[in-house]
């Protein structure tokens, strides 16, 4: 699966793992809406989750580098189903275990886990220190998300987490 960045370059340079995962070949940055290619779009603000069922809806993946709260659907027009990830912890230095707060390369690689690529999901976040903390922190879940038929699935399980993150 192809890995693109809708690129901001809002960010520190030094901390943005889109670019480091663009200097590995791992992932294309894209400056404009218009050099950006199809594919599954991860926005935190789609209507519909991420599942299994979207496997076969694109062969790329893209992603919005950029302030999560930002990324609203009039600023970033592009095209492709729009897939929000599941409940995730980060585990990078700056959100380490904080839900829902991921950078790029933590969501590239919650998406492709989800999707039925681990090993593509293990290889781009290599890299990092952090990364390989990534998926065993989120192993469980993210294995339940894979196991899952469609979105409504995928967000009956992210409930189980929900639940249990609000009684502890």
């Amino acid at each position: 699966m192809e890995l693109h960045v809708r690129y901001e370059g809002d960010d520190d340079p030094e901390k943005c793992t889109a670019r480091k995962l663009a200097r590995l070949g791992e992932a294309t940055l894209h400056r404009s809406p218009a050099d950006t290619p199809y594919g599954i779009v991860l926005d935190p603000h789609a209507d519909q989750a991420l599942s299994p069922a979207d496997a076969d809806a694109a062969d790329s993946l893209i992603a919005l580098d950029c302030s999560w709260e930002t990324a609203d659907a009039e600023r970033y027009d592009l095209a492709g189903p729009r897939r929000a990830l599941p409940f995730l912890v980060a585990t990078n230095p700056i959100n380490y275990g904080t839900p829902f707060q991921l950078n790029t390369a933590e969501a590239f690689a919650g998406a492709l886990a989800i999707l039925g690529h681990r090993p593509h999901a293990e290889r781009i976040l290599e890299p990092f220190a952090w990364g390989p903390t990534f998926l065993e922190y989120n192993d469980e879940p993210l294995r339940r998300y894979a196991a899952c038929v469609d979105s409504s699935e995928v967000v009956a399980v992210q409930a189980d987490y929900l639940d249990a993150d609000e009684r502890d």
